[in-house]
């Protein structure tokens, strides 16, 4: 098959055909994230422990420890559905 003698204007249609194939990737990739708790807001409270009290208000240390027990916690319930799912 020879580039040069296709009809004009077929260009338009490979750039339409991966722009369409762009967004359902995005599409799928987003739906992804959001079945992941990838768009989780209290995340940037994983990056302190406990000791970054004396650093912190004591209010955003309190929401660090609330943060931090619901991810623990979610973390185990994936594991263990992961261990169940093995079995």
């Amino acid at each position: 098959m020879d580039l040069d003698n296709l009809p004009d204007g077929w260009t338009i249609y490979v750039w339409l055909i991966a722009g369409g194939l762009i967004i359902i990737a995005a599409i799928f990739g987003i739906r992804w994230a959001k079945n992941n708790e990838q768009f989780d807001e209290d995340i940037k409270y994983l990056v302190f422990d406990e000791g970054d009290k004396d650093k912190m208000d004591p209010k955003e240390f309190k929401k660090m420890q609330e943060v931090l027990k619901a991810q623990m916690k979610s973390r185990e319930e994936h594991l263990q559905a992961k261990r169940e799912k093995e079995a």
